[in-house]
């Protein structure tokens, strides 16, 4: 059984910063991890990734704003988002993907992530931006 275990998400306004974590107990060396985040009526959408060998990427519309980390050491995942937007308004998943990520088909890190083929992930944070 897959723990990830989100927190962090909060009600900001528009401009504002939060730092999200995932509490995992499972082995990073085994899984590409990243952050997904689904809005009501919108489908799910890969935000961050970051692969066994340290490697990041982002989905365009939050580069430069989000970042993404792992402590090996605690077994924690966060992403740090600042600069926040409404359109950022939505419930924010942790998400372990077992090698390969493309398994099922995605070219990207940042794809496998948006899709719910398959991996595991946690109950969600929520997080709401306002103007």
């Amino acid at each position: 059984q897959v723990r990830l275990v989100e927190s962090g998400g909060d009600s900001v306004q528009l401009g504002g910063s939060l730092r999200l974590s995932c509490s995992t107990d499972i082995p990073f060396s085994d899984y590409l991890m990243g952050w997904f985040r689904q809005a009501p009526g919108k489908e799910r959408e890969g935000v961050a990734a970051i692969e066994s060998d340290g490697v990041t990427s982002y989905t365009d519309s939050v580069k430069g704003r989000f970042t993404i980390s792992r402590d090996n050491a605690k077994n924690a995942l966060f992403l740090r988002m600042s600069n926040l937007k409404p359109d950022d308004t939505a419930m924010y998943y942790c998400a372990a993907i077992p090698h390969p990520y493309d398994r099922m088909g995605a070219t990207t890190p940042i794809e496998a992530l948006g899709s719910d083929d398959y991996g595991f992930w946690g109950r969600g944070t929520q997080v709401t931006v306002s103007s």
